[in-house]
């Protein structure tokens, strides 16, 4: 019988080995290889779901008939060899994104994302690392968080596939309802595990929600190998590729145990392995997902070479306010360099850690990433990125410390999270993916001398520029030293101001500005002539063409 899907959702084959194996996982290997409509051919990977099963899960953009072989190692195993199934794939009538639009890919720019169809893709993003454990119970717990980021603007979630970090290896924190995913010794993968993670990563995908699905953390590499992590992540392309999925081949990826006794030998193995597992995670995925790793400062620093990478994912620090000038240059030096590749902010200061990364903090970082050319944020709540629970505090990282005893429900209605779906809405008004840094365009303005500075209140609380010559032009300003004058506007170009107030997220029309004959305005936006500003904060506004 035809298999019947909808375009962009993922259909599922059970296959049943014609032999009984003791360690069917290690023994075997079964693909499916998938004739399209168009006569095009893809070896999609199947996994062991367990004894004698195996599945196959498809999903496609493109509507029509498809034909599917199975493919074995053994092909004296006619349950995994030679199989035949047909899928009929039909137009999708629904409103979730990522089955109307299609997939999230690296757009023709090579500077931001956009859906299978063009559809440009805001990448806002979230810090779940531990969401797949027992602490984030399923369905209540895990649901109503999925729910809370969808109504703020969220499109992302970056989740780790059981391997964490802060913690050593089979470590009880880390265990969801069916235990570990892996076997002690890293013996062979427990499909278990994996059973209960995909009720949690299909539920996202359910939601509108984009999972950037990190391997593990980086310093599983040396304690599993290279072979077992190639086995971990061939399980990962076979059991979510079909879904419209972000990899992110580890976190932290070339930091080394936190009571290593061989760092530098440790970080080397790690940045020779993590370039040989992109290339790897390259050649097995059909699907051709897009690919990064988490660092503890660039993507491009985790691997030998940069072009095994889609795009490149940035940590950039959690000293409150003393993390901007290395935030600042740290997306200018991704935005510059090559290859292109589209820049993700993927952690800077947790909302709460240290009891310091307030709101305004979070906000303050969110403009300075887009701004300057980033093509998405990831925010973070201390309490939440580790499951903090009230009845199970998370308790200390290896090196003996705590990150604090926020509660994940604590965490997650922090203002923070809210007022950057405001400033995403905001920005969704205009060709947001058509922007450039533009510093200049302010008087103060930033500088490259002040990214090389100590943070200093009063030198680097400076207006933040950015936009599309002759279109737009949005300008972020903390509380601090004002911008004096906007510069430099087009003479036959007539702007009108929008008010954002970041905080409420209120936005007001104030109509339109005279620029003087050298096309300078000096800012007012309904306050003092020393505060151009109605309330005492931070304020976004954006010269508009009319």
């Amino acid at each position: 019988m035809m298999k019947p899907v909808t375009q962009n959702q993922v259909v599922e084959w059970s296959l049943t080995s014609g032999k009984s194996r003791e360690d069917p996982f290690n023994d075997l290997e079964a693909s499916a290889s998938v004739q399209s409509p168009d006569g095009r051919e893809q070896i999609v990977p199947a996994f062991w779901a367990g004894g004698d099963q195996w599945r196959v899960r498809f999903a496609s953009h493109m509507p029509g008939r498809y034909r599917l072989r199975s493919v074995c190692s053994d092909a004296s195993n006619s349950g995994l060899h030679g199989q035949m199934e047909e899928v009929e794939v039909t137009p999708y009538r629904g409103d979730n994104p990522l089955h109307l639009h299609g997939p999230v890919r690296v757009a023709k720019d090579r500077r931001h994302f956009e859906h299978h169809d063009g559809t440009p893709f805001f990448w806002l993003g979230d810090t779940w690392w531990m969401g797949l454990c027992q602490r984030l119970g399923w369905p209540s717990d895990f649901q109503a968080l999925a729910a809370d980021r969808v109504s703020k603007g969220f499109s992302v979630v970056q989740i780790v596939a059981g391997l964490y970090p802060d913690m050593p290896a089979f470590d009880e924190r880390g265990a969801n309802e069916a235990g570990f995913p892996w076997e002690s010794a890293y013996r062979r993968i427990r499909p278990e595990y994996f059973d209960a993670a995909d009720r949690r990563i299909a539920h996202l995908v359910t939601s509108g929600l984009l999972p950037c699905i990190v391997g593990c953390w980086g310093y599983f590499l040396p304690w599993m190998g290279l072979e077992k992590m190639k086995q971990h992540w061939r399980y990962l392309v076979a059991r979510y590729g079909a879904y419209p999925v972000t990899w992110c081949l580890a976190g932290e990826g070339t930091m080394p145990y936190y009571l290593s006794e061989n760092y530098e030998a440790d970080r080397q193995f790690l940045k020779h392995g993590w370039t040989e597992m992109a290339r790897f995670v390259r050649e097995i995925d059909p699907y051709r997902r897009p690919i990064t790793i988490h660092p503890s400062l660039s993507g491009r620093d985790c691997v030998d070479d940069s072009s095994v990478l889609d795009f490149d994912m940035l940590q950039t620090g959690h000293s409150d306010r003393g993390s901007l000038p290395n935030t600042v240059k740290q997306v200018a030096r991704s935005c510059q360099a090559a290859p292109t590749m589209p820049v993700v902010q993927g952690e800077v200061c947790y909302e709460g850690i240290g009891a310091s990364c307030r709101e305004e903090v979070q906000r303050w970082m969110f403009w300075a990433c887009i701004l300057g050319g980033a093509a998405g944020f990831t925010y973070g709540a201390t309490g939440l990125w580790q499951v903090n629970g009230r009845d199970k505090p998370y308790g200390a990282s290896p090196h003996g410390m705590s990150w604090g005893h926020t509660t994940w429900d604590q965490a997650y209605p922090l203002p923070g999270s809210r007022q950057l779906g405001y400033a995403k809405r905001f920005l969704s008004r205009y060709p947001w993916w058509q922007f450039e840094p533009q510093p200049r365009w302010v008087d103060p303005c930033w500088t490259d001398e002040l990214s090389e500075l100590p943070f200093t209140c009063g030198k680097h609380d400076v207006p933040l520029a950015g936009g599309i010559p002759r279109k737009v032009r949005v300008i972020y300003q903390p509380l601090g030293r004002t911008a004096r004058m906007v510069k430099g506007l087009e003479p036959d170009v007539a702007y009108r101001l929008r008010l954002l107030n970041p905080v409420s997220g209120e936005e007001t029309d104030l109509g339109r500005i005279q620029p003087d004959d050298a096309g300078n305005w000096n800012v007012r936006c309904g306050g003092a002539t020393w505060f151009p500003y109605p309330i005492y904060q931070d304020w976004v506004f954006a010269l508009e063409t009319m």
